[in-house]
């Protein structure tokens, strides 16, 4: 990682004044599923439809330092099933790295079987702060009938869930905003954060947000040059300027397609002003996860 980088992201949150970034978007996981992973955007695999070159392939370690060195506070591991059976055993390895790691958000995961009516709401009984759902690498309908009493459960609780739901970067029968939309239909108070401001219907999450109080967005790789600039209306870009308190910051650290800089960058570009930084990049994120001052140097 080059010096300039971790400057470049450090003189971005100082100049805003803020304490640090909290970044709701990172993916830690086990080992050999994090290998394989980054094997299937090597091969440019077809749910990503592109060259997709990764940025830091660092070991755990070094990864973590490379986050607390931008002088990000607090980060999420989110680890994801794309069948049936793992998602139990990874809510215990997402678990035990939340122990071992204080600022990360304990996460945890889900995927439509029998098993999830227990193993979530056991995750939640054990502390997990935040859920990651993939709906496009799972590729399951959210509405499945078995995931009835986990968005239940999550409702419930508070617990907000970030989903990657949108047709970005390739779309599948179960993405976009309507399999969503009968989700929030059945648990109107789901704290469901769309995942990638739900690119490429950015304006059809928007309308679901104005109908349900509980969606939110991340940013992840919204609004980057790497999947073209997308042409927001007037009334759209005024839309997402004044929900800056639904909006929160997130990378997709480590498997991002240019430096961390670009995913800050890309933000300033919109020109929505430095309250709306301070909110995206610290302060939503602070207040909906009870981040309090800074967890690491």
């Amino acid at each position: 990682m080059p010096d300039a980088d971790t400057a470049e992201v450090r003189r971005f949150w100082q100049s805003l004044g803020l304490p640090g970034l909290i970044d709701i978007h990172t993916h830690f996981m086990p080992h050999r599923l994090l290998e394989r992973i980054q094997a299937y955007f090597d091969a440019a695999g077809p749910l990503l439809g592109r060259v997709w070159p990764i940025k830091y392939r660092q070991d755990e370690e070094e990864r973590l330092e490379i986050l607390r060195g931008f002088g990000v506070l607090a980060f999420t591991s989110l680890a994801y099933p794309h069948k049936a059976g793992m998602a139990e055993s990874l809510n215990a390895w997402t678990a035990d790295f939340a122990a071992r790691t204080p600022d990360c958000l304990h996460s945890a995961t889900f995927f439509p079987e029998p098993e999830a009516a227990s193993y979530v709401p056991a995750a939640i009984e054990a502390g997990a702060r935040v859920f990651k759902a993939h709906v496009q690498v799972g590729g399951y309908d959210p509405a499945d009938p078995l995931l009835d009493p986990v968005w239940g459960a999550l409702a419930d609780a508070g617990v907000p869930v970030i989903a990657h739901c949108g047709s970005g970067p390739v779309g599948t029968p179960y993405t976009g905003p309507e399999p969503m939309a009968r989700v929030l239909a059945a648990h109107p108070a789901l704290r469901l954060v769309v995942a990638h401001f739900g690119l490429p219907e950015y304006v059809e999450f928007l309308d679901l947000a104005d109908r349900y109080d509980g969606v939110l967005f991340d940013t992840t790789m919204a609004f980057t040059d790497f999947f073209g600039q997308v042409e927001l209306s007037d009334r759209d870009r005024k839309r997402i300027a004044e929900c800056e308190e639904r909006i929160l910051f997130g990378s997709d650290f480590p498997n991002i397609p240019y430096s961390y800089t670009g995913a800050l960058e890309s933000l300033a570009r919109l020109d929505f002003g430095d309250d709306w930084l301070r909110a995206v990049c610290h302060g939503n994120a602070a207040r909906i996860f009870g981040v309090e001052g800074p967890q690491a140097s």
